[in-house]
């Protein structure tokens, strides 16, 4: 079963899994490739990149196939990358950060 989407609006009412980043530490993460920040990814771009997952062809910008769910993640300010969240720590590498585009 796929984990309820995060909720951008109000992370007080956001689901269990997506409140494990602590507000604080959402504030001071930045892509480290642009240093821009980065918010929680909406329900719309994780069922998006989802099905796009399922549909097979989705690498990170290491190369490397993307064939897991992604129930969490955060999205660079642009929109272009996704850095996916992996049980509760976000995988802030360039390598490991997911096209939207």
């Amino acid at each position: 079963m796929v984990p309820e989407p995060c909720r951008l609006d109000d992370l007080s009412r956001a689901p269990l899994h997506c409140r494990m980043i602590d507000a604080e530490l959402l504030e001071i993460l930045v892509c480290p490739e642009d240093k821009t920040p980065v918010t929680l990814a909406s329900a719309e771009i994780l069922a998006t990149l989802n099905a796009r997952i399922a549909a097979g062809g989705v690498k990170t910008r290491g190369g490397a196939a993307v064939t897991e769910v992604v129930s969490e993640g955060l999205v660079r300010a642009d929109g272009k990358y996704l850095y996916p969240v992996r049980e509760d720590i976000p995988v802030m590498l360039i390598d490991e950060a997911i096209g939207l585009g």
